[in-house]
């Protein structure tokens, strides 16, 4: 399956969750590319829209493999197969991490406008990337929502390596992903349009969600 580009994709999306309208689902959306497909779901389920601000702890000579993921939060997720296969130690770890904190903090400062996150507890939540590889986003993601007390926790993806939605399927109550692809090595493969999302754009959809959403209860 291969969709034209991000907003395609999430209206993809939409009709798969379209049973979850019902639920007074929370839909947040990873940066960057994963907040234009969770707008149309958002749009779609008639739900409101934030994001979850979430930085890839990636090995500098290995820049693709993630060995973990950190939320805004303070959720950290460390994948223990990936720190053993690569032999990373706790000082070479730190020395990703120090970094990734700080960019992360500015991210949040940046895409947030001061604006709260959206109360979770006792609500489903719907977690929303443009694509899974590895994983660690979408995992620490899922595992922030959880300890923010959501109820029901769906990830909600167009696309995933076969690999990491089997891993990911474990940790929430409900995956949702159109396409397994057991060869897939970058998200962009299954767009015909992927260009990078800007913070401008992230910033005007979430500002329409400031506009339009219901206040949260």
């Amino acid at each position: 399956m291969v969709f034209a580009d991000r907003a395609d994709a999430g209206r993809r999306l939409a009709a798969a969750l379209a049973g979850l309208g019902d639920q007074a689902p929370v839909v947040l959306g990873l940066p960057h590319g994963g907040v234009p497909v969770a707008a149309e779901v958002a749009r779609a389920l008639g739900a409101p829209l934030d994001v979850v601000v979430v930085r890839r702890l990636a090995l500098p000579w290995q820049p693709e493999l993630a060995v973990g993921a950190i939320c805004e939060d303070g959720t950290r997720f460390l994948d223990d197969d990936v720190v053993r296969s690569t032999g990373t130690t706790p000082t070479e770890l730190s020395a990703v991490e120090v970094p990734a904190r700080a960019e992360l903090h500015r991210r949040v400062t940046l895409l947030r406008e001061h604006q709260p996150r959206r109360p979770l507890r006792g609500r489903t939540v719907v977690v929303v990337d443009d694509g899974v590889v590895t994983g660690a986003s979408a995992r620490v993601a899922c595992l922030s929502a959880r300890e923010q007390g959501a109820a029901r926790v769906v990830l909600a993806v167009p696309v995933a390596s076969t690999r990491a939605a089997e891993d990911l399927a474990a940790d929430v109550d409900d995956l949702v992903c159109l396409e397994r692809a057991p060869g897939l090595l970058a998200v962009g493969q299954a767009y015909r349009r992927f260009e990078q999302v800007s913070d401008d754009e992230v910033l005007r959809l979430l500002g329409a969600r400031h506009d339009s959403a219901p206040a949260p209860q």
